[in-house]
């Protein structure tokens, strides 16, 4: 089993779930994140005065799958989060050595 983290740009979270769930992704962690890569931020201008924003707004996907099925995963968020600029994302994949759904005990991939 694997812990998929995905770092997105907030427009792409729509499209990309529905693609997950084409391929029957039944669940996932969505939290509203910020930060920078390396595109370091940007500068705006508001009311004559310029300044600077450090940490851009994101949208961090997280979401357990079994090993049979990750290479799909992993490619259907690439191509759904693509948009072909600096600042499109990252995908991190993480061993999950143990998952435990609380209700009913299940373990493994039975409890994803």
């Amino acid at each position: 089993m694997k812990l998929i983290t995905a770092i997105i740009k907030p427009f792409k979270i729509d499209h990309v779930r529905d693609s997950l769930s084409a391929i029957g992704i039944q669940g996932m962690t969505v939290s509203e994140v910020k930060g920078f890569g390396r595109q370091k931020g940007h500068t705006e201008l508001y009311r004559g005065a310029e300044y600077k924003i450090d940490f851009l707004p994101k949208i961090k996907i997280e979401i357990a799958v079994a090993d049979a099925i990750l290479d799909q995963t992993i490619e259907v968020i690439a191509d759904s989060a693509n948009n072909g600029q600096v600042g499109d994302g990252k995908i991190f994949v993480c061993e999950l050595s143990q998952v435990i759904r609380i209700r009913t005990g299940e373990t493994g991939e039975e409890a994803i």
